[in-house]
C-alpha cells in the first residue's frame, strides 16, 4: 500500500476520534503502518504526524454577508425535509482526503449560509436572485462552490451551471475538481468505462447527470444526440462550460430548442449559475456606447432562460464588479450582473498564506528578492518580436532555488507531493516559449551535472562548476534549513532528475496535468495570462514575475504564490521587481480597507448597494480596475467620499517654477499660522518634526488652492478636494498640521530653515514618468508619508484605544503589534495635513545642496453622517497616461 493510501486511512480513523493529541495521533499511525505500511520509515511517519497536528490546528471562520431587503429565510424550515445525501457524501471525501474537522464543520456552517441567501427552489413563483461571494487568491473558492452544488442539489435545485475560466486548462480543471466533490465519477472515461472517484466512492446509487466532460466542453450535437430533456431527469444536470461566446450560444440555443415548457418560452426547472473568477470577461465593457459586450449579454441570456434562476459570482476581486456602472442607484441594483441581492465575504483558513502575510507583516525574513539584473536582457515593457539570447541570472538563481527546494521538500518525506514554479515575465507567447527554451537547457545541464557529479564527496563534487553554484545558492536561500548541504547533495539526483520545464499557453500543446502523476509532478511552468487566473499550480515553491500591471485586480490574480504551504512555507521565494513589491503592499492595505469596510457595513445591517457606493467613493477606486469595466465612455465623472481615508501628492511637478511656487504657498501658510500665534517655532517635537494643533480650516483651504497640483495626481485636485472639505467644514473646522522631519542627519542630509524652524529633510527617491518629463513620481510605491505618521496628533488614550479596536476586529491578542495607519485613523477626532519638504535623490546620493520639494499628505477622520461625495473627473488619456490600460497577452482573449 502506498503512502498516500495510508494517509487516507490515518485520516479516516482519527475523524472518528472526539478528541486529538499528539501522543494519540502517532498511535494511530503506529497501528495502521504496521498493518498497511510495515517497511514506513520513522522519519517518514514522524512528518507524517506532523502533518495531521498542523491540519488540525486549522481553523476557518465565517466571514461577514450583506443582504438585500426583504428577503425571507427559507432555509430553516426546508432543513427538517432535506436528504443530505450529496453533501454527506462531499464532507467523507474531505474527511477522508485529511481535511481538519473544524475547516469541515465551517464549511458545512458557511455553504448553508450562501444556500439560504439563494431564492428557494420549492417556491414555484418565478424569482432570480444575484449575489457575489469574496474570497482570497488561491484560497479555496472551489471547494466552497462545490459544498455549495451539493447542497443545491440536496435541497431541489435541478441545473447546475458552472462558468470556469476563459481557457480549456482551467475548465478542465475546474471540471476535474466537480468530478471529484460532486459528480462522483470520472467523466473523462464515460459509459462502461467510467471509474467512481472521490465523493462517488461514499455514494454511487444516485449520480449527478454530467453535460460536460474533462476532454470535452459543452456540445450541442452531444446534447442533440441524448434527447433527454432537462425535466425527464431523475438527477441535477451539472454544466462546466467555458466562459466562451462560442460555448454560451450553444448552451443557450440548446436550452431554448429541447427545454422550455410548452407554449412558454422560459424553463421552469431551478437553475443555480455559479459565475467562477467574475470579474474577469463578465462584466460588460460597453457602457456609453449604447450596446452590451457578448460574454454579459449571453449570462444575462442565460438567467431569462429559467424561471427561477440565481447566480452566484465568485471572485477574490470584486471591484469590477462593484463597480458595474449604472446612470443611477436604481440601475445599477436592477440591471446588468451587479450582486443586488447579497454579498459574502469569505475569510481564509488560519493557515492561508495571502498578501498581508508575505508583504505587509513584519514576521521574520520576507520571501520577496528583487529582480535588478533583467533590463539588458527581457526589458520591461518589451515588444512581441523581442528576441531572449540568455536568461537573466536572477532566473538562474531562482531555477536553482527550486531544484534544492525539490531535494529538501524530498528529504522531509514530500517525494510523492507535487513540486512547481511559476515563470510569469512575458505576455507574449513567442517570448515565453524561449524563455522555455532557454530554462530547459539550464536545467538538462543541471540534471547532467547532478548526475555525473552529485555522488562524488562534497569537496570533490565542489569542484564542478554546476555543483559549486547550486552549494552557493543553498548557503544563500537556506541557511537555517534544518538539513545540511551533504543531505542535500546525495539527494539531488532524485530531485532534479524528473523536472520538466513546460510552456502554458494558449499556443502551447504542453499541459499541468496534476492528476495524472500519482507519484508527483516536479515542473517549471512558463506562461502569461493562462497562469494568472484561476489555475491552481499545485505545490508552487518559487515563483520568478517580471510583469509592470498597476491594475489592483490584475496584480493580485497573478499573485499564484498566495495559498497553501503547509510543511514547506519557509522553502518559498518569490523573484519580482522591487516595484512589484512596493505595489502589492500597497494593494494588501487597500483590500484590508476594502475588508474592514465590508465588515463594518455588515455589522450596521447595509446593503449589497450600500456597500457598492461606498467601494466607489473610495480613492483608491481610481486605480483598482481596467479602465474598460468602469463604464461610461471617454470621460469618467466619479464621485468620491474621503472620509476615513488619506490621500496624498504622489506625483508632483518637476518644473522648477511650480516646485518654486510650491516652497513660496507653504511658507504663506506658515505666515497665516504665525499671525495667529501658531507658528512651526511653537508646535511641539515629535519624530523629527513640528506638531500645530488646532490649525484654522480656511489656512489649509488657502495652501490646498495654491499648491501646484500635478495633472497626474488625480486625487489631490484643488478644486475637488477643497470642495470636500467644505462640505464636511463643521467636521473639518480644526486640523492637526505637521511638518515632518527626521530626527538623524548626515553631512548628505538636506537641512532646511526656510519655514523658520529647521527641519532635516526626509529622503525620497524620485521615479521618472515614461514619456512625461513634467512629473515627478514619489517612490514607485508611490507613496510620500512614512508608516506610522497616522499616529501623530494622537493622545496616548486615542492610540491604546486604536490598537485595542484593531486588534479586537482581528481577533489578535493583547500585546505589542504591528498596527497599520488605518487603525489609528479609524480614531482621529481631527484632520491631519502632513507637510512635506523633501530631499529628491538616490540613496547615499549627496542632498544636502538642493532645494526641498513640497509634498503634502492628509488623513481624514470618519464622518458621524451620511458621507459627502465629491465628483472627480477622469478621462481615457488620464488613464493611458497613468498606464493603467490593461497590456492583454497573446491567449488572454481566450480559447475558442
Amino acid at each position: 500500500m502506498s503512502l498516500k493510501d495510508l494517509q487516507a486511512a490515518v485520516a479516516g480513523v482519527l475523524a472518528q476520534q472526539p478528541a486529538l493529541t499528539a501522543s494519540l495521533i502517532r498511535e494511530k499511525i503506529a497501528i495502521l503502518s504496521r498493518a498497511l505500511h510495515p517497511t514506513l520509515p520513522d522519519v517518514e511517519a514522524e512528518n507524517l504526524a506532523r502533518e495531521f497536528e498542523a491540519i488540525h490546528e486549522i481553523q476557518l471562520t465565517s466571514g461577514d454577508t450583506l443582504l438585500g431587503r426583504e428577503f425571507r429565510h427559507w432555509l430553516p424550515e426546508a432543513k427538517k425535509k432535506i436528504d443530505p445525501y450529496y453533501w454527506d457524501r462531499y464532507r467523507k471525501m474531505l474527511i477522508f482526503d485529511g481535511t481538519s474537522r473544524s475547516v469541515i464543520a465551517s464549511t458545512d456552517t458557511i455553504s448553508d449560509e450562501i444556500l439560504g441567501l439563494l431564492g428557494d427552489p420549492s417556491n414555484h413563483d418565478p424569482w432570480d436572485r444575484r449575489g457575489l461571494v469574496v474570497g482570497h487568491v488561491q484560497s479555496g473558492k472551489t471547494a466552497n462552490y462545490i459544498a455549495l452544488c451539493c447542497k443545491a442539489a440536496d435541497a431541489g435545485y435541478r441545473v447546475i451551471i458552472i462558468i470556469a475560466g476563459i481557457h480549456n486548462r482551467l475548465r478542465r480543471q475546474t471540471q476535474i475538481r466537480v468530478d471529484q466533490g460532486f459528480i462522483g465519477r470520472d467523466t473523462s472515461r464515460m459509459g462502461a468505462q467510467a471509474t467512481v472517484v472521490g465523493a462517488g466512492r461514499h455514494g454511487s446509487h444516485r449520480l449527478p447527470n454530467p453535460f460536460t466532460h474533462a476532454t470535452k466542453d459543452f456540445d450541442k450535437a452531444t446534447a442533440d444526440a441524448a434527447g433527454i430533456p432537462l425535466q425527464n431527469l431523475k438527477e441535477p444536470a451539472v454544466f462546466v462550460i467555458k466562459k466562451n461566446p462560442r460555448t454560451l450560444g450553444n448552451l443557450l440555443a440548446w436550452l431554448k430548442a429541447h427545454n422550455r415548457r410548452h407554449r412558454t418560452a422560459r424553463i421552469a426547472e431551478p437553475m443555480l449559475l455559479i459565475d467562477d473568477e467574475a470579474d474577469n470577461a463578465s462584466i460588460n465593457i460597453k457602457h456609453g456606447t449604447a450596446g452590451v459586450s457578448r460574454i454579459n449579454s449571453q449570462i444575462r441570456d442565460l438567467l431569462s432562460v429559467f424561471e427561477r434562476s440565481c447566480y452566484v459570482g465568485y471572485t477574490a476581486t470584486p471591484f469590477a464588479n462593484i463597480f458595474i456602472e449604472p446612470s443611477t442607484e436604481d440601475e445599477m441594483v436592477d440591471h446588468d450582473l451587479f450582486p443586488r441581492d447579497f454579498i459574502k465575504s469569505l475569510d481564509a483558513p488560519s493557515n492561508y498564506t495571502g498578501p498581508k502575510q508575505i508583504f505587509t507583516d513584519d514576521a521574520g525574513s520576507s520571501p520577496v528578492r528583487h529582480v535588478i539584473d533583467h533590463q539588458d536582457v527581457l526589458p520591461i515593457p518589451h515588444r512581441k518580436g523581442h528576441e531572449l539570447n540568455t536568461l537573466p541570472h536572477s532566473l538562474v538563481e531562482a531555477t536553482r532555488t527550486f531544484l534544492l527546494a525539490c531535494a529538501v521538500r524530498r528529504l522531509r518525506g514530500h517525494s510523492r507531493s507535487h513540486k512547481s514554479m511559476l515563470v510569469n515575465a512575458s505576455p507574449y507567447n513567442a517570448v515565453q516559449q524561449q524563455l522555455r527554451n532557454l530554462l530547459n537547457d539550464f536545467v538538462g545541464e543541471v540534471q547532467q551535472g547532478v548526475r555525473i557529479h552529485g555522488a562524488k564527496p562534497p569537496r570533490a563534487a565542489d569542484r564542478y562548476p554546476v555543483i559549486r553554484g547550486l552549494r552557493s545558492t543553498f548557503e544563500r536561500e537556506y541557511p537555517s534549513c534544518e538539513t545540511r548541504w551533504p543531505q542535500v547533495l546525495r539527494e539531488l539526483r532524485a530531485a532534479v532528475s524528473p523536472v520538466q520545464v513546460v510552456e502554458v499557453n494558449r499556443s502551447s500543446a504542453a499541459s499541468l496535468d496534476y492528476t495524472a502523476h500519482d507519484d508527483g509532478l516536479s515542473v517549471i511552468a512558463v506562461g502569461g495570462y493562462s497562469l494568472s487566473r484561476g489555475l491552481t499550480l499545485e505545490g508552487l515553491i518559487v515563483s520568478y514575475f517580471l510583469r509592470n500591471s498597476q491594475m489592483y485586480d490584475t496584480l493580485m490574480q497573478m499573485g499564484r504564490w498566495f495559498g497553501y504551504r503547509d510543511g514547506y512555507e519557509d522553502l518559498c521565494r518569490i523573484w519580482m521587481l522591487p516595484s512589484a513589491e512596493d505595489w502589492y503592499s500597497h494593494i494588501s492595505e487597500s483590500f484590508e480597507e476594502l475588508r474592514i469596510d465590508l465588515r463594518y457595513m455588515s455589522q450596521i445591517g447595509a446593503a449589497p448597494k450600500d456597500f457598492g457606493l461606498r467601494v466607489r467613493s473610495h480613492p483608491d477606486s481610481l486605480t483598482v480596475t481596467a479602465r474598460n469595466k468602469m463604464g461610461t465612455g471617454q470621460k469618467f465623472r466619479h464621485a468620491i467620499g474621503l472620509a476615513n481615508r488619506f490621500v496624498e501628492t504622489s506625483f508632483l511637478a518637476r518644473t522648477p517654477a511650480k516646485q518654486e511656487a510650491n516652497r513660496d504657498a507653504a511658507q504663506r501658510l506658515v505666515a497665516g499660522l504665525r499671525a495667529r500665534g501658531l507658528g512651526p517655532e511653537t508646535g511641539t517635537e515629535h519624530l523629527g518634526g513640528r506638531l500645530i494643533k488646532g490649525a484654522p480650516i480656511e489656512l489649509i483651504l488657502e495652501f490646498l488652492g495654491d499648491f501646484q497640483n500635478s495633472h497626474r495626481s488625480a486625487i489631490t485636485e484643488p478644486e475637488p478636494l477643497c470642495r470636500y472639505i467644505q462640505m464636511r467644514a463643521d467636521e473639518l473646522s480644526e486640523w492637526d498640521l505637521y511638518f515632518a522631519g527626521v530626527k538623524v542627519s548626515t553631512a548628505n542630509t538636506l537641512v532646511d530653515d526656510s519655514l523658520g524652524v529647521r527641519l532635516y529633510c526626509q529622503r525620497r527617491e524620485g521615479v521618472d514618468v515614461s514619456g512625461d518629463t513634467h512629473t515627478l513620481r514619489v517612490t514607485s510605491k508611490q507613496r510620500v508619508a512614512s508608516r506610522g505618521v497616522e499616529k501623530v496628533g494622537l493622545s496616548p488614550d486615542e492610540e491604546a484605544r486604536a490598537e485595542s479596536d484593531y486588534r479586537e476586529r482581528k481577533g489578535l491578542p493583547d500585546g505589542s503589534h504591528n498596527y497599520p495607519d488605518l487603525a489609528y485613523r479609524a480614531v482621529r477626532q481631527r484632520p491631519l495635513l502632513i507637510l512635506h519638504l523633501l530631499a529628491i535623490g538616490k540613496e547615499g546620493q549627496d542632498l544636502s545642496r538642493s532645494q526641498p520639494v513640497v509634498a503634502y499628505s492628509i488623513s481624514f477622520p470618519d464622518t458621524s453622517r451620511r458621507e459627502d461625495t465629491v465628483e472627480y473627473l477622469v478621462n481615457t488619456t488620464w488613464w493611458r497616461q497613468h498606464g493603467f490600460d490593461d497590456k492583454d497577452d497573446d491567449d488572454m482573449a481566450g480559447d475558442d
